[in-house]
């Protein structure tokens, strides 16, 4: 029941949760904004529009009205990172620059799982194969081609897989991992026979990693000249490795845009890499695959400020087009698009222009309305009336989107000025594009609100919805919230609960009203942050809520006696249905002797009600 805390001494416990603000370290995974009191942003334990995750500087809680996960700041960590409290005690002392008691935390590693294992090991194989040994020389003369400096191969954990078959699969089993975890790892490719070999092989080796830097997949570059062979080649989906939840760059990225202020999203893991020799630390790339909802969500929770900068060249441009249109469906961002000249990746472009001039084109990002004009115009032969026309409908439609009227503005004038046409006659022609967009929006409204959907079944790719908010202890237990929270926060109170014979209703309340009591006991200044350590998980939430409610902490003692008559009349209540329930299985029985107990109890606790 209680942790034991793994054993780590509670002082130091103590110590690290009162050396930190959960402000901070929440913030490194979910962009947070202040309102009122408290900090809010979007959750990331589940996916939602409107922000219901609260974060509460004053009491070092965090809570989420949506999907109901709370908790302090190693709870925060447990449930993000999938670690154990002594694993997220030594993440949080880390973060506070408090070294760990002698003979705890790094001899004790977070138990990772075999899988995740074998791929740190495989990124430090491949990596000391690339810089050490003579079968990475090869690797090596492929890095300085591409101009991959000592810095970059370090940052990034940039490793040679071995034209070999065997090597990794030899040196894994040499450290002791099982052939059936091996197989699932899709670090390798089994034969018909069940043997397994290695999946990569001769590839320049970029690790993948999930949002906490730890590696979960690869993507091997072919650096010899065979055509036969794919260029890239990804890891396959496993356990630990779903692309379209990946980022790569993702964990670093996440740190450079606090100081740089916005991520930076480019086609691959060579433009990333490109910008960050050019200086630019903020770059991350979806993994091959389209853009994905899941990964939007991803950057949102980090920055609504996101830069797009595909390559320049005509698919390039029309994966920014599907891109830009994701992001503008979602609404929250402020979006940039940059188009590089020449069609140029900015891989190429930095080594044609150099990192000073590559910063300036990010600089000048287009705003999504400017880039989409700029591709209509592309499309017409504006000198041509006819074209022209249609150019100037089409451009209209595109700026009825904007939902910002004085930007809308701004786009008319200028295309007014562009195009040599009067700005009246392009607002009236606005004006009746709006007209459209509000009927359809309202036609769309009243399909929604007088159609009944024959099928009720959720296709798997429904958007997301807005949920409603999950009920909290406090809103469902008020008056035993109220009373726990006096148990703990008012001593005058407590002494009166207990002399009174007080016992709440529910057992999870009344469990923790004997905890806390121990929890008194047994320290010498007990404070409520670190009674949730001392408590089962299931009962943390109540203590969260009733923390969170916002309740004084004066009472009068006429207020606990309402509290406690309250809840005994709802337990008298509850107590008179069940024996009603019992007098008619007794009557139908024609039970005597029970009818009459029955009655007589009932009788009883009538009369207690008055």
């Amino acid at each position: 029941m209680i942790h034991v805390a793994g054993r780590i001494p509670e002082e130091f416990i103590s110590e690290v949760r009162n050396n930190v603000n959960i402000v901070d370290v929440i913030s490194q995974y979910v962009s947070l904004e202040k309102k009122g009191k408290d900090y809010i942003g979007l959750c990331p334990f589940h996916q939602e529009k409107t922000p219901s995750f609260t974060v509460n500087e004053e009491k070092q809680f965090f809570k989420c009205f949506g999907c109901g996960k709370g908790g302090n700041v190693f709870k925060f960590l447990m449930y993000k990172d999938n670690l154990t409290f002594p694993e997220s005690v030594e993440r949080v002392a880390e973060f506070a620059h408090i070294p760990m008691p002698t003979g705890y935390g790094k001899g004790s590693a977070p138990k990772l799982s075999p899988i995740m294992r074998m791929h740190q090991d495989a990124t430090e194989f491949y990596h000391r194969v690339l810089l050490t040994t003579k079968a990475g020389e090869r690797g090596m003369q492929y890095a300085k081609k591409r101009e991959l400096d000592h810095d970059t191969l370090e940052h990034f954990k940039i490793g040679y897989a071995p034209k070999q078959d065997n090597v990794l699969i030899t040196y894994l089993r040499g450290k002791g991992y099982q052939d059936d975890d091996l197989a699932k790892s899709g670090l390798f490719v089994q034969s018909k026979d069940g043997r397994l070999f290695d999946r990569f092989r001769d590839r320049l080796m970029f690790p993948l990693d999930n949002e906490n830097g730890k590696t979960i997949g690869f993507s091997g570059r072919r650096i010899s000249n065979d055509k036969t062979e794919a260029k890239y080649m990804n890891s396959p989906e496993t356990e630990i490795f779903t692309k379209s939840k990946v980022l790569f760059h993702f964990a670093e990225a996440k740190r450079a845009a606090r100081s740089e202020g916005h991520l930076i999203l480019y086609e691959g893991y060579m433009d990333v890499i490109a910008a960050y020799k050019a200086g630019v630390k903020s770059g991350i790339a979806s993994m091959g695959t389209s853009l994905t909802d899941d990964q939007i969500y991803m950057l949102r929770r980090v920055t609504p400020n996101i830069i797009v900068n595909y390559d320049g060249d005509d698919p390039g441009v029309h994966a920014e087009e599907r891109a830009a249109r994701m992001f503008n469906k979602d609404g929250n961002f402020n979006l940039g698009i940059v188009v590089l000249p020449e069609k140029l990746d900015p891989d190429e472009y930095v080594r044609k222009y150099g990192a000073e001039k590559y910063r300036e084109e990010v600089k000048g990002a287009l705003t999504p309305t400017d880039f989409f004009l700029k591709r209509l115009a592309q499309k017409y032969n504006l000198d041509n009336d006819r074209e022209k026309i249609t150019y100037l409908n089409e451009a209209i439609k595109e700026i009825s989107q904007v939902r910002n009227p004085v930007e809308q503005d701004m786009y008319v004038e200028k295309l007014a000025r562009s195009a040599g046409v009067s700005i009246e006659s392009l607002k009236a022609n606005l004006a009746r594009e709006r007209r459209k967009n509000n009927r359809a929006r309202s036609h769309m409204r009243q399909y929604r609100d007088y159609s009944v959907p024959t099928d009720t079944s959720i296709p798997e790719s429904a958007p997301i919805t807005e949920e409603v908010p999950q009920q909290t202890e406090a809103q469902q237990h008020p008056c035993q919230t109220r009373l726990l929270y006096l148990f703990i926060h008012a001593a005058q109170a407590q002494k009166y609960l207990l002399e009174g014979h007080f016992h709440f209703p529910d057992k999870d309340f009344e469990s923790l009203a004997n905890l806390w009591i121990k929890y008194q006991e047994t320290h010498d200044n007990p404070q409520i942050d670190g009674f949730l350590d001392f408590i089962p998980e299931q009962l943390q939430g109540i203590i969260v809520d009733a923390e969170l409610a916002e309740m004084p902490k004066d009472f009068t003692i006429q207020e606990v006696d309402e509290y406690v008559q309250s809840l005994q009349k709802r337990s008298i209540y509850s107590r008179l249905n069940e024996l009603k329930n019992q007098l008619q299985d007794a009557k139908r029985k024609q039970d005597v002797q029970e009818i009459l107990k029955i009655t007589q109890e009932i009788i009883g606790l009538k009369r207690i009600l008055g």
